[in-house]
């Protein structure tokens, strides 16, 4: 919510073309961040016995990694300036890079957190430094700074994040190394950075196709939609996802266990990120009408593609997590070479068509991705893709239905406030109404972690 609030007030002041240089940067930053943030940090977590000298064997590992991209990143500026065609670029590209060095350090903090399961922390950290740097970006942004607003509140939030961190939690880093972990711990890392690697590339191949071919504003379009749809599914996924993949390493060895732990996350994640991701996209032209204004407007084609393809992913990366967690990083590797060819084919013949055709392309690709990665869980889990879709079965007729009846309220009204209004109501009580009447087990499941939770504080003394 306050990550939220921070975007709309910043997306009221800065220009679609602030959004969209940024959107540029972030590519390449996003994909070094993949060296220093995927592979080794995964493979801290799901080793059951990692101690201290593991720990401050990868930070170091990560703050060289860091140094040599920064370095990378520092003099290819540039060129990545000439490619988009935006002289600018090059002092944003090389301060923005900054972030990687504060990257190194706090990936390995998360690591640490996640496999002590240390998620209170996290809470602090993450509400502490999105108010400290939202704070900075709206004071920059308001007193005319453009897009440093942007740059500068990402490096804020990490750099306090990181520090928040350091303060709450008790690791802290040694002076010692060891050759032979960090040859043990990249033995399973490598293959899941190839794997996030890969998975990045392609995840951001459309920006990079957009910022190329087409306007910084059609960019920032893009990336307004995406951002308001990830931010509801990334807080669902990430949580789910911080919580299951340490739980379900710790369980490494029961196959029985992982599967069971699996049907829940994919039933509870689905039937409440459906919801969400359908209620959103319904309302997506009042909201960012109201929220930020007609000048974005075009953003709200793109909310409603990327919600639909959010539906798919989520599922997808469940079913990634738990063959990560056994140690089958090499299966999420081969997973991540079958899939995409496909992606690529689909973006190519999407091109010629312009943005909106590249950007339909995502739930049909998140589909036929949801799809494989079900694949491998049927004979490592015994979860067949037939289980896996009778989980999701209840969210998705929910969904169909609550679509169908609130979708049409549309064309009743005329006052975007009140159009809002009425089908975040209408939806909600549709939802929960049809939950409860048909007695769906996701609903009850939250329902009653919700009043155990509530009962538990009331007997505190």
């Amino acid at each position: 919510m306050v990550s939220f609030v921070i975007s709309v007030i910043l997306a009221r002041l800065l220009m679609p073309e602030d959004y969209g240089a940024v959107a540029m940067v972030q590519l390449f930053i996003t994909l070094a961040n993949v060296f220093i943030n995927s592979g080794l940090a995964t493979a801290l977590i799901q080793k059951k016995d990692a101690d201290q000298l593991d720990f401050s064997t990868i930070l170091y590992c990560s703050i060289l990694f860091s140094g040599a991209l920064y370095a990378i990143t520092y003099f290819t500026a540039p060129l990545i300036s000439s490619f988009f065609r935006i002289e600018q670029l090059t002092p944003i590209i090389r301060v923005y890079g900054l972030i990687l060095f504060l990257n190194a350090f706090n990936s390995i903090q998360s690591a640490y957190a996640s496999r002590h399961m240390l998620f209170k922390k996290f809470f602090v950290s993450a509400l502490g430094s999105s108010l400290v740097s939202g704070g900075i970006g709206i004071f920059m942004a308001y007193h005319g700074f453009g897009v440093w607003a942007l740059v500068f509140q990402a490096l804020s939030s990490t750099f306090f994040n990181m520090l928040i961190l350091n303060y709450t939690i008790q690791w802290r880093p040694k002076l010692m190394f060891s050759w032979t972990r960090a040859k043990g711990l990249l033995n399973f890392g490598w293959k899941i950075l190839c794997a996030d690697l890969i998975g990045t590339i392609f995840n951001e191949l459309r920006q990079l196709i957009i910022g190329r071919f087409y306007t910084p504003a059609d960019l920032a379009f893009f990336n307004r939609g995406k951002h308001l749809a990830q931010l509801i599914a990334q807080n669902v996924d990430s949580t789910m996802r911080s919580v299951l993949f340490p739980a379900m390493a710790n369980h490494s060895d029961n196959a029985e266990k992982i599967k069971s732990m699996t049907r829940r996350a994919v039933s509870t994640s689905s039937y409440l990120l459906y919801f969400c991701m359908c209620t959103l996209a319904i309302v997506a032209e009042p909201l960012i009408r109201i929220l930020l204004t007609d000048k974005w407007i075009p953003a709200a084609f793109y909310l409603q593609m990327i919600c639909l393809s959010q539906l798919f992913g989520s599922i997808s990366i469940t079913n990634l997590q738990a063959l990560k967690a056994i140690g089958r990083s090499d299966a999420v590797l081969k997973l991540e070479i079958i899939k995409k060819p496909v992606y690529l084919l689909l973006v190519i013949a999407a091109i010629p068509f312009g943005v909106k055709a590249i950007v339909i392309t995502m739930p049909i690709y998140s589909f036929y991705a949801l799809m494989v990665n079900m694949t491998p869980n049927r004979k490592i889990l015994n979860y067949s893709r037939l289980e896996q879709i009778q989980d999701l079965a209840p969210a998705m007729l929910l969904s169909i239905g609550m679509t169908a009846v609130v979708y049409p309220i549309s064309f009743l009204i005329q006052n975007p406030y009140a159009l809002l209004i009425v089908q975040c109501l209408t939806a909600t009580a549709f939802y929960i109404g049809v939950s409860q009447s048909f007695k769906i087990e996701s609903y009850n499941y939250c329902k009653n972690l919700i009043l155990n939770r509530l009962k538990k504080r009331k007997e505190k003394p």
